[in-house]
């Protein structure tokens, strides 16, 4: 198609063709202030990236949501968008659709003052361009378009002046490994579950149709789909002269680490809570990414072996959670009017069962205020007390895993430690004599429970202990039923749950060798020593 003439009363299409990232903010910045100040058409604009960008949203740093690291290794560039919102990725098998619009725009106009409805609308053309294609595509609120339950397309955007912007990004393909890798989506250790459980949380035009249709065909469609809700004819236009100049002279900044660092928080806010908990209906594991100063959801991964119906109600819920407040009232409303709006049901699951779990994962937050890192946080379990009320907490003891010791040793399975040096247990033994607070290795199951018995028999107000989460999270009501509290850091190597010799570990014949984490638990005792949390006024004997 060749260019042709615009008039501004108009709406423009507009092929910017493949770009960088900053090449495409740059371009986004500009329409929008062309547009502002009446000096472009109202446009529909299509946009490719090469090489893969992350980006996130404006207000978000980049050391928490992207893994710099990999992106800088694996050639994957950095920018910011002009838009809110969460990171995404953005691959050359993504095709970005963008609309630049006045607010007094027939069919838009009315909607102008009702953000939800705005997004609703601009989303029915992307439904629309779908469905030509042969996708049986929704939009599901808040900003998502999905088939089936599996979101295709993130949508998002911004204003200036009487002028607004609102776009989304098209999957074609999917690249899942790239995005797990390049963002820091809430997902904890990227194995090969969490993997099959994004998957069913996204799809692609290729994954629906089973093959890639050709890029004229899927723009031809969205052409449609879009001149449909506007009532209009796009024409194809290029960029005219007041946002070339106003391009080059942009660029440079939106390029520049000012620009892609604008917004910078606190390292150790950075990164996202995990929870873990083992219900009647099956286990139910919680990561959230969330904005810890201004303390709301970003987006959330509920994932377990429970049975829900229907099937897509937990990735429903997870739109609903999105950008919500962190606070208590607001999870327990969101979570309890889902259920009640839905009809889902989870078998052996109450509303209330997921309000705690997500209490649990939001309120490790308040570890750090103790120096440790959101990341550290998840390798933190507590028992019978949630982590916001560690203050009001008093450990009278401390609780080793026998399986840290050296499989040769002579302490291995009795009571003591010569602290050699050799395993970490030594190191945990010497800070427990200079904190005069008495230190027990449990040897099975039944000798945790007798111990924890024994220490609520002598009035103990808690314990700090070490154990993996996957006996954690085994034992959780175990735990729970001795009715004492417990600060527990998790074991910083392979398990005999990994190892599947959760049976000998269990009556403790375990022949291998874990180490504590052991530089987080001693942070921890000295932080809970220093704050008077880490005492012993109970006898020993």
């Amino acid at each position: 198609m060749s260019v042709v003439n615009v008039r501004m009363t108009e709406w423009r299409l507009l092929d910017t063709g493949v770009l960088t990232g900053a090449q495409n903010m740059a371009l986004d910045d500009v329409i929008l202030e062309c547009r502002s100040e009446n000096k472009t058409p109202n446009t529909v604009r299509f946009l490719q990236f090469d090489p893969p960008t992350a980006l996130v949203g404006y207000h978000q740093s980049i050391e928490q949501e992207i893994r710099v690291d990999y992106c800088q290794r694996h050639g994957v560039d950095i920018n910011r968008r002009i838009t809110g919102g969460g990171a995404i990725l953005f691959t050359p098998t993504c095709l970005g659709w963008e609309i630049f619009a006045d607010k007094s725009a027939p069919g838009i106009s009315e909607l102008r003052r009702d953000l939800d409805r705005l997004a609703r609308f601009v989303c029915s053309g992307a439904v629309s361009s779908l469905r030509r294609l042969g996708v049986e595509a929704e939009f599901r609120p808040k900003n998502d378009i999905e088939v089936n339950g599996r979101k295709i397309s993130g949508t998002g955007g911004t204003e200036r002046g009487d002028s607004f912007m609102y776009q989304g990004t098209l999957l074609v393909d999917f690249d899942v490994d790239l995005m797990l890798r390049s963002l820091r989506i809430p997902v904890e250790k990227l194995k090969d579950k969490e993997v099959e459980s994004v998957k069913e949380r996204v799809t692609c035009l290729k994954w629906e149709l089973g093959y890639v249709p050709p890029l004229d065909e899927i723009k031809d469609a969205f052409v449609a789909g879009f001149q449909e809700i506007l009532d209009t004819e796009l024409g194809l236009g290029d960029l005219l002269p007041v946002e070339e100049q106003l391009y080059r002279e942009r660029l440079p900044y939106i390029e520049s680490e000012e620009w892609v660092r604008l917004v910078r928080r606190p390292k150790e806010t950075a990164g996202q809570v995990n929870a873990v908990r083992k219900t009647p209906g099956g286990l139910i594991r919680v990561s959230l990414a969330l904005d810890v100063p201004g303390n709301f959801i970003i987006s959330s991964f509920i994932t377990g072996d429970f049975q829900v119906f229907p099937q897509r109600a937990i990735m429903d819920l997870e739109a609903r959670m999105k950008n919500i407040s962190a606070d208590e009232d607001t999870i327990r409303e969101t979570i309890i009017k889902f259920f009640e709006d839905s009809g889902a049901r989870i078998f052996g699951v109450e509303p209330e069962d997921l309000v705690q779990i997500l209490l649990e994962a939001v309120k490790k937050t308040a570890f750090i205020k103790y120096g440790v890192s959101l990341e550290d946080s998840n390798h933190l379990m507590t028992v019978n007390f949630m982590p916001d009320e560690l203050d009001k907490q008093i450990f009278d003891y401390i609780l080793l895993p026998y399986c840290a010791k050296l499989v040769d040793c002579d302490y291995r399975r009795i009571e003591g430690c010569t602290k050699c040096g050799a395993c970490s247990i030594g190191d945990i033994y010497e800070i427990a004599e200079e904190f005069d607070v008495p230190t027990r290795t449990i040897q099975t199951f039944e000798h945790l429970i007798e111990t924890i018995d024994e220490f609520k028999l002598k009035g103990a107000r808690g314990y700090i202990g070490s154990c993996c989460e996957a006996f954690y999270t085994k034992h959780h009501e175990d735990f729970v039923d001795t009715e004492v509290p417990a600060l527990l850091v998790d074991i910083d190597d392979s398990t005999c749950y990994e190892l599947g010799e959760e049976r000998e570990a269990y009556i403790g014949d375990f022949e291998g060798q874990t180490d504590l984490k052991l530089d987080l638990l001693i942070h921890i005792l000295k932080k809970m020593r220093d704050g008077g949390n880490l005492r012993s006024e109970v006898s020993s004997d």
